[in-house]
């Protein structure tokens, strides 16, 4: 069972999953996306008291609730008890280009050591990774109006023209900072 769940799954398995969730959601007026969730969490805390933004009647929306703590209860499930224990096949290209930037144990490991622990959280550069790229990825999600999540998904399937939009500018950004910001910082 464990190999079923961990294993890639085909396009013609996924794509058609996320469309049918897709057609429920839609059946029942809803639309998917973490970051909404927020506002409801800020509506429950009583921020409407404080900003109209957050007047809302939350309760219609507190199903988002439990979808977002069904993602981090399958996020902790899935990273202590199904890890990947074998090493991650890389393209020897990818291997290369990272040991040019110092991360010796690409493809080891799931997450590189050399980017993702404790000590390197300190450092300018870890810094720089979790706090003004969290900071950048909150703004970005509230000024486009919904995460990539939302937009990619929820947006798309729904014909909407903003989501396409944002699509279009989350890619542009990915690839700004993948091939300029990225590698000045590794």
């Amino acid at each position: 069972m464990k190999e079923l769940i961990t294993a890639p799954w085909p396009w013609y398995v996924a794509g058609p999953l996320i469309t049918l969730v897709m057609v429920l959601m839609l059946l029942f007026g809803k639309s998917f996306g973490i970051s909404s969730t927020l506002k409801t969490v800020c509506s429950i805390g009583g921020a409407g008291k404080w900003s109209d933004f957050f007047r809302f009647d939350w309760k219609s929306a507190s199903w988002n609730l439990f979808f977002a703590a069904g993602a981090i209860i399958g996020g902790y499930i899935a990273s202590t008890f199904m890890a990947p224990e074998q090493a991650i096949a890389l393209n020897p290209a990818t291997v290369a280009s990272l040991q040019a930037y110092g991360i010796d144990n690409a493809g080891a490991e799931f997450l590189p050591r050399d980017i993702f622990n404790l000590g390197n959280l300190l450092t300018t550069q870890g810094l720089i990774f979790m706090v003004l790229g969290g900071f950048m990825v909150g703004f970005g999600t509230r000024y486009a109006d919904g995460c990539t999540s939302g937009h990619a998904i929820s947006g798309l399937s729904n014909l909407q023209w903003p989501s396409l939009v944002a699509v279009i500018g989350f890619f542009i950004g990915g690839l700004i900072v993948t091939h300029l910001i990225l590698p000045g910082l590794l």
